[in-house]
């Protein structure tokens, strides 16, 4: 069984939607080709996985905007240049950790139509079909929670007129930009999705089908107009009105269902604030997303039960070090998978998992020598054991975004559209994700209901793990996440390791070999040492192993020496460059 996301519970506050006003839109950012780590910025730092999107975030810092605006910048932005991972067309979680320690996280995942039942991806037959068959679907589309989040935030915590913050991507989309060899592959290796909508084929593909050719100058000016609209009036252009009839008849059309998204759907959306999930670890203060995400808690609890253990001692090139950690993950992903769920719907044990005495009960199992025979789920505190597991997969177009400004602001910001180019159905040209097929398409398991079952206006269970983190002084120190599916906890708490355990430059602690447990299988990253450690491991008890390429993809902002430095994962390096 493949591993998969987690939850924690958090009590919402509705949402409303506010512009801070409009304004002449600034010059557009200058393109760049250069694939360097993310500069020292005057004003704070960025990083983000495209260093177009990484400028107009810089951009905005530079004009005096906060670091909540210029992680919506860098958003709107990836919704031009990195089409295939993230945009306005999907959601995402953001937590924002003030220079006072105060901490305040955001929900703006998809929902499921109102008219969504459990049975929801079943056949005629009553079986659960393809993977591929539910994504190229109707099904598949949650409605887009993005811009309802950006909405929030901004009106919370911006500085800058809401329509500056839309000026870089504009100007993008209008003025077009190169495509970079990431895109180029993605268009090639996803062209079942990336060109299922005539509008998709005609943006990004020539007049044969094939992937336009690195280096080609891309404009996509429906987007250019679609993001000037939301600029001028604000969230209610996406939410109401034209786009939002485009949405829902878009998404009706391509479902097979009696009650698919409407209008009514996209019209009642809102973005949620979050009480955070926070802990230690080392002294160090950490607040991740609750649920419906399930990212934040394993991150606590991976750190949590491996606290015990000297990894520093250990050191990062010992195959013990990363025994310690998979048997670690296996017991945070063993919880995930049956308690995690939107807790709007079910009850989820948020503080019960994350406890220290029942951490420290789950980390008893752990033992250095030798790996669990059978990892179970605990019983924290709260737990409803009622519930039964159940499998979803996870997001692979994600992306994410680390801010921090000149106050001392950190935005941890992660963004998806699940698959690469989402369902594959395109409105005014940005992609709509296909987030639903992160829930548990089958609803029950031997005879017990399954808590991240669809259900009408349900989150689906994540894995994204936006994190902030704070210093044993106090003092905001790092904000981190990370890109990847079912791999973004583990990558997250293996950066995090990498940073505060073995002391790494942000770049090398990204850089650290990716190993993983999916299941009673470990996954060992192609290309590393770790391949050369496969006979220790199975001397630790890992018989099944495999060596894949880690589909990873993080990025941070952290405090050295006194600097905020920003770096995204070097594995980016190549994908990002131009002739």
């Amino acid at each position: 069984m493949l591993a998969r996301t987690f939850a924690a519970p958090l009590f919402g506050i509705i949402a409303t939607f506010s512009l801070a006003g409009c304004a002449t839109p600034p010059a557009a950012p200058v393109e760049t080709a250069s694939t360097a780590q993310p500069p020292q910025s005057v004003r704070g730092a960025v990083s983000a996985a495209d260093p177009r999107a990484q400028e107009a975030g810089e951009q905005i810092l530079r004009q005096g905007g906060t670091a909540t605006d210029a992680a919506i910048a860098v958003m709107l932005a990836l919704t031009v240049v990195e089409p295939q991972s993230s945009g306005i067309g999907g959601g995402g979680f953001m937590v924002r950790g003030a220079a006072d320690g105060s901490v305040t996280s955001y929900d703006g995942r998809e929902t499921a139509p109102a008219g969504a039942t459990p049975d929801w991806f079943l056949d005629a037959s009553g079986n659960v079909p393809s993977f591929r068959d539910s994504v190229r679907s109707g099904l598949s589309v949650g409605v887009p929670g993005n811009l309802a989040l950006a909405a929030k935030a901004h009106a919370e915590h911006g500085k800058l007129p809401w329509a500056d913050l839309f000026a870089p991507a504009i100007a993008l989309a209008r003025d077009g930009f190169r495509v970079n060899p990431r895109l180029n592959t993605s268009l090639s290796e996803s062209s079942d999705t990336g060109a299922r909508s005539a509008e998709a084929r005609a943006l990004f593909y020539d007049g044969s089908g094939k992937p336009l050719p690195v280096g080609t100058t891309l404009r996509n000016p429906a987007l250019a107009s679609t993001l000037e609209k939301i600029a001028k009036a604000g969230p209610e252009a996406f939410y109401r009105g034209e786009v939002a009839q485009q949405i829902a008849s878009t998404v009706a059309d391509d479902t097979p269902r009696p009650d698919p998204m409407n209008l009514r759907d996209i019209e009642g959306y809102v973005a949620k604030e979050r009480a955070p999930v926070c802990g230690k670890y080392r002294a160090f203060r950490i607040c991740a997303m609750g649920p419906p995400t399930s990212g934040g808690i394993a991150v606590l609890q991976m750190l949590g039960q491996l606290e015990r253990f000297d990894l520093a001692s250990l050191g990062p090139r010992n195959p013990e070090t990363w025994h310690l950690f998979v048997e670690s993950q296996r017991l945070a992903y063993a919880d995930r998978e049956l308690y995690l769920a939107d807790s709007d719907f079910v009850p989820v044990p948020s503080q019960g998992l994350i406890a220290p005495d029942y951490l420290a009960r789950r980390s008893a199992l752990i033992q250095s020598g030798s790996s669990m025979s059978d990892v179970k789920p605990g019983s924290p505190a709260g737990a409803d054991t009622a519930l039964a597991d159940g499998d979803e997969p996870a997001e692979h177009g994600t992306s994410h975004i680390a801010v921090v400004d000149d106050a001392g602001t950190m935005i941890s910001y992660t963004s998806t559209i699940e698959s690469a180019f989402g369902s594959g159905l395109m409105v005014d040209g940005f992609y709509l994700n296909n987030e639903l097929t992160d829930f548990s398409r089958s609803p029950t398991v031997d005879g017990k209901l399954v808590a991240n079952r669809v259900e009408g206006g349900k989150r689906p269970r994540s894995s994204m793990s936006p994190v902030v983190v704070y210093d044993p002084q106090g003092n905001p120190f790092m904000a981190v996440g990370a890109a990847g599916g079912s791999t973004i906890p583990v990558q997250t708490a293996r950066t995090m390791i990498g940073v505060i355990d073995f002391g790494l430059a942000p770049e090398d602690a990204m850089g650290l070999p990716f190993v993983m447990a999916f299941g009673d299988s470990v996954m060992l990253e192609q290309g590393t040492w770790l391949v050369d450690s496969q006979d220790a491991f199975r001397a630790l008890g890992h018989a099944s192993l495999s060596v894949r390429p880690a589909p990873v993809k993080a990025g941070i902002v952290v405090r050295r020496d006194g600097k905020w430095v920003a770096a995204r994962d070097p594995r980016l390096s190549g994908q990002l460059d131009l002739p």
